[in-house]
């Protein structure tokens, strides 16, 4: 990989060098030629053609030096701005590899805070309905009931405080290539739900209801590290980062709260 990024920038940067060593030189006529270089010699214009790799001289009449200069000014400085892009690519793409480097490759939920790493522990939830409340396992039945309920995490407020930012980066480390999520997490007394359930009576198929925050999500690696982000700005409140297999209610929760 290392080695196709290099052959790659090697290319941009050789490709913008032969770019810059040649230009058209315009004739009054409408006729070009590719050059190299040229020199106003006296009446006499002396170039060296790029086409047949000699010295030529034209009569300096029949050149449109003000097109030709005002031409290789503007190529010039596109192929600059294309060689600072390059740069800005590759200074750009060294960074997010360094702050990869930075990220366990734990299964988890990571943030990087002024170039410190933060940790978030993941939290129990529980599924509530009308008759009883079950904390879900990873390796324990699914809860059986009919009815509707709701999945619930302990505390009306996480201790995971984000001051300043309202479209907060985080970096994930999937455990099974589920999908992931922000939610939005309603405050009720005592805990926060982060969605409602419904069973049907006879088939019991599981319908999950969830307040989805709109995000940007970004692949890091082939081992399932992503960066994620919302797309909008979030107002203050409760928040979860889940990971999750639609209709199993296995959620895997990571909290906190924007300030």
């Amino acid at each position: 990989m290392r080695v196709l990024f290099l052959i790659a920038a090697l290319s941009a940067t050789f490709a913008a060098t032969l770019a810059a060593a040649s230009f058209r030189l315009y004739m009054k006529d409408g006729e070009t030629h590719l050059v190299r270089e040229y020199r106003v010699e006296g009446d006499t214009v002396r170039f060296y053609s790029i086409d047949r790799s000699e010295w030529e001289e034209v009569p300096a009449e029949l050149v449109d030096l003000n097109k030709t200069e005002a031409d290789n000014n503007a190529r010039q400085a596109t192929i600059a701005k294309q060689v600072q892009e390059q740069a800005d690519e590759d200074a750009a793409a060294k960074a997010a590899k360094a702050e990869i480097r930075k990220i366990p490759t734990d299964p988890g939920l990571y943030r990087l805070e002024n170039d410190q790493l933060r940790i978030f522990k993941e939290i129990d939830s529980v599924v509530h309905n009308e008759k009883a409340k079950n904390t879900l396992k990873r390796l324990s039945p699914l809860p059986v009931f009919d009815g509707k309920a709701t999945l619930e995490i302990p505390g009306e407020r996480s201790e995971n405080v984000i001051t300043g930012e309202d479209r907060p980066e985080f970096f994930l480390q999937v455990y099974s290539f589920e999908p992931f999520a922000i939610v939005k997490a309603t405050p009720q007394k005592g805990v926060r739900v982060l969605e409602k359930i419904s069973v049907e009576p006879i088939t019991k198929m599981i319908s999950e209801e969830r307040s989805t925050v709109e995000i940007f999500q970004k692949e890091l690696s082939d081992t399932g590290l992503f960066r994620i982000w919302p797309q909008e700005p979030l107002p203050k409140g409760e928040y979860a980062v889940v990971e999750y297999t639609e209709g199993k209610m296995n959620q895997r929760v990571w909290d906190f709260r924007i300030e």
